[in-house]
């Protein structure tokens, strides 16, 4: 009876043992599986800040390595202005390159211009190249009234550059001198002559367009606009020293 008692309380006491061994064990696996071993044993990284005024290591190889240079590349040229700024009165260059070219007796004297409207004499022309326009503007060039489709004159030999249609001069021809100094600009045209295109050599003389009202002139108001300017580069004709027309065609 005595040792069947003692078997009983050996059995209760393995079967305890084995019980809480199983669940240690469960509970070994599940913080295994969830990283709990893991994140106790791996300290966090500590970051560390470099100080303001150290620099980074630079390999010894790097120090005796030549330096290379890296191509520069050019800016692109600015474009060329719009044909709404055509429309504005040209640029002035600096006195000292206009006086070297306007002031030069030997220059001015080579210069043999024709009045560029058909039938007008010289002693016909006035001088209005001081006269106010609008928006404070000085006119810069000579007006030369006649009728409408009178035929308009190359004033001198040379080459046409542009054929624009501006918002004040209207119908409007840029032809470049054969020196390329001088760019002889004829505004409020009724139209061009025949044939006439860019690049082309037209001589003193030669019909280029008619006598019109385009632009800003008025209707009815036909007349030449004629200017003569200094330039100093021939691919920026829109930019120069306007000088008088009015004594180089009266002489």
């Amino acid at each position: 009876m005595i040792q069947s008692a003692r078997a009983r309380v050996l059995l209760v006491s393995v079967a305890a043992i084995a019980s809480i061994t199983v669940v240690a064990c469960v509970v070994w696996i599940l913080q295994k599986r969830s990283g709990y071993y893991t994140q106790e044993r791996t300290a966090a990284p500590v970051e560390t800040t470099r100080p303001s005024n150290s620099l980074p290591k630079v390999p010894a190889e790097a120090l005796s390595a030549p330096p290379t240079s890296t191509p520069v590349t050019p800016p692109p040229p600015p474009p060329e202005l719009s044909e709404v700024a055509t429309n504005a009165s040209p640029a002035p260059t600096p006195p000292d390159a206009a006086a070297s070219l306007s002031l030069d007796p030997s220059y001015v004297g080579r210069l043999n211009l024709i009045t560029p409207v058909a039938g007008v004499k010289p002693q016909q022309l006035l001088d209005t190249f001081r006269d106010a326009r609008s928006e404070g503007r000085v006119h810069d060039a000579i007006d030369i009234p006649a009728a409408a489709g009178t035929p308009v004159l190359a004033a001198a030999d040379g080459e046409i550059v542009k054929l624009f249609q501006s918002e004040r001069g209207g119908t409007t021809i840029y032809q470049l001198s054969m020196d390329k100094k001088l760019i002889f600009y004829y505004a409020h045209l009724q139209r061009y002559a025949d044939g006439l295109i860019v690049g082309k050599v037209v001589r003193q003389g030669e019909v280029i367009a008619y006598v019109g009202d385009t632009g800003n002139a008025g209707a009815g108001n036909y007349h030449l606009h004629f200017s003569v300017a200094i330039v100093r580069d021939p691919k920026r004709y829109w930019e120069g020293f306007n000088i008088n027309p009015y004594p180089l065609l009266r002489k």
